[in-house]
């Protein structure tokens, strides 16, 4: 498949667009969604495209999206391989329900689950050795933001998150930025915004010893078919992770058919 970018971006950094449904769609809704998505969406060789959906949706997804090159993933995951963990779904079973790749440490996952960069970092492991595709997600609150420690916290998420992450596992890796002050809020931080954060996030990752100039960083916030293109176009803006505007079918193909 080309590796060359649409707009903006890096040579060698594929472009990866993919939809966060949350708590949505049944089974039923959801491979329904996928039969109407799959043909508006058209030629997929330049660029990557997911779907993070419900657990309950994931093998039925899955089943729907073969051969369309879809990429179908998993909210969330525990770091145990099987264990007293009521409610949970583990790494194996996420592959064995025909999924690839999954989210880790979502802003939600974070204010309202307790998930910690401790978390995140086992977790981010268990994917990892699954062979799951990771998404790595980091941000902000207002608070933060408006205290100027936008950058103190990113830092901080990344080094916890990515402890013990090695840069021979990279392609098992992308990362996301989320302004947590811009999710579902109708808000969403300028193009100028975004790409200077996602800028300190490649640095940071590069101080980290990781390979920060080829692993991809997508935005997420607010991402709707009117304001993808411009978001794209920012060199250090790879992909966008996408919640509403995902929910619908030709809503999210838009997105995914930017330029």
């Amino acid at each position: 498949m080309s590796e060359k970018p649409l707009t903006g971006g890096s040579s060698t950094r594929r472009p990866f667009l993919a939809g966060n449904w949350k708590m949505f769609k049944t089974g039923d809704q959801a491979v329904a969604f996928v039969k109407e998505f799959v043909p508006l969406v058209g030629n997929l060789s330049d660029r990557d495209v997911a779907l993070a959906v419900p657990a309950t949706a994931l093998q039925g997804v899955a089943e729907a999206a073969k051969g369309s090159g879809v990429i179908v993933g998993a909210q969330n995951l525990h770091w145990e391989k099987e264990g007293a963990f009521t409610g949970e779904i583990s790494a194996d079973m996420i592959v064995g329900a025909g999924a690839t790749m999954v989210l880790i440490g979502h802003s939600e996952r974070r204010q309202f689950f307790g998930d910690t960069d401790g978390w995140v970092s086992k977790k981010l492991a268990a994917a990892v050795s699954a062979g799951l595709l990771a998404v790595v997600c980091v941000g902000e609150t207002l608070a933060e933001r408006e205290a100027g420690k936008t950058f103190e916290v990113l830092a901080s998420q990344l080094k916890g998150s990515m402890a013990g992450f090695v840069p021979k596992d990279e392609k098992r890796l992308i990362l996301a930025y989320e302004p947590v002050w811009a999710i579902g809020t109708g808000k969403t931080a300028t193009k100028e915004e975004a790409q200077e954060t996602q800028a300190f996030i490649r640095k940071e990752l590069s101080a980290l010893g990781l390979p920060g100039q080829s692993l991809r960083i997508l935005y997420g916030g607010s991402v709707k078919p009117d304001n993808a293109g411009a978001l794209m176009a920012q060199p250090d803006i790879d992909g966008l992770l996408v919640g509403g505007a995902s929910l619908k079918a030709d809503s999210f193909a838009k997105i995914v058919n930017f330029g």
